[in-house]
């Protein structure tokens, strides 16, 4: 295969898939910071990514940007490039790569369960597959997130009079533990970080309903008792959350499966929420993918490849620095 390198460059075209320095062509696959970078001259991604990457960039974050739609493909050269739902947040696309029966899909980040915030996962048949492998070990096995949501629902009930502040990474995360929330009947007021405004509003335009929300700078009577509050997981540890006197340290992400994690961070309710796929959700999608050829990125890499030769497939490590684990 001489289409893609081993650093995500479609060779012939010259162009990067979620490139790590600013270079002329970028295909971003969604607009999470370790992905999406400032800088690059001309970008192709969904629509949503174009506009969150403004949004949290600047209108100038590229000189160029070119939209494609899920589905849609644009021929460069005799090589088609097509974007498919990731189901990791919204905008988030695979990349189809395809010249002369050859197809090479780069998944980005992706988990297959449902999200009620974003497009959901398409399957993509293919030759060679790029998988990423955050939870690339059998050890993680997400629960259901409805059941992990309602666990931070009874804590609330049954701890009157203190705040429950959830670690939870200002885009993507977030929205989709506000909507779980509300879909397992939390109606309260939802208080978030500063941080989260811009992200929630554009969720809500994007017609993602999160009910009533409100920053904490603005609870004029700074009572916090019985509330749920957003934040980013930096905010758990600085002086930003000295401001709740009766607390409880939550987190959601897929690394509160680690005990270790949970007790170094002082977490008290660990949610097992991720916006990344489990074991069961990698190895299922290399399978049913019908791929020959493996690459596994970013993440847990050597656990995935063993288990991808066990099957019989050619699969190797990419070994891409710079992806930054805790977006997870």
């Amino acid at each position: 295969m001489n289409i893609l390198d081993h650093k995500l460059k479609i060779t012939p075209l010259n162009i990067y898939i979620d490139p790590m320095v600013p270079v002329d062509k970028a295909i971003i696959t969604h607009a999470h910071a370790d992905h999406a970078r400032p800088g690059n001259k001309n970008i192709l991604a969904t629509k949503e990514t174009i506009e969150l990457m403004k949004l949290r960039y600047g209108e100038n974050c590229a000189q160029n940007f070119h939209q494609l739609k899920y589905g849609e493909k644009i021929c460069i050269n005799g090589i088609y490039i097509s974007l498919y739902p990731a189901g990791h947040i919204l905008g988030s696309a695979q990349v189809l790569i395809e010249r002369k029966g050859e197809r090479i899909l780069v998944t980005g980040d992706y988990k297959t369960t449902f999200d009620a915030t974003n497009k959901n996962f398409e399957l993509i048949k293919c030759n060679t597959l790029v998988t990423e492998a955050t939870f690339g070990l059998p050890v993680f096995q997400h629960p259901d997130p409805n059941q992990e949501i309602r666990k931070l629902i009874s804590s609330v009930k049954n701890n009157l009079g203190y705040c429950h502040l959830v670690g939870t990474y200002a885009l993507g995360k977030a929205q989709r533990i506000i909507k779980l929330l509300r879909d397992n009947g939390y109606d309260e007021t939802i208080l978030i970080h500063g941080s989260l405004e811009k992200m929630c509003n554009y969720y809500q335009k994007n017609m993602i309903n999160l009910g009533k929300l409100k920053k904490v700078s603005d609870v004029k009577d700074k009572s916090f008792n019985d509330k749920i509050i957003l934040s980013p997981p930096s905010s758990l540890k600085d002086r930003w959350s000295r401001k709740f006197r009766q607390k409880i340290l939550c987190q959601a992400s897929g690394w509160m499966t680690i005990k270790q994690r949970v007790k170094q961070s002082l977490i008290e309710l660990p949610l097992v929420i991720s916006d990344h796929g489990d074991w069961n959700e990698l190895t299922n999608t290399i399978m049913e993918t019908g791929a020959e050829h493996i690459w596994v990125t970013h993440g847990q890499e050597d656990g995935l490849v063993h288990w991808s030769k066990t099957k019989g497939l050619n699969a190797q490590p990419l070994s891409i620095q710079g992806r930054d684990e805790e977006i997870n």
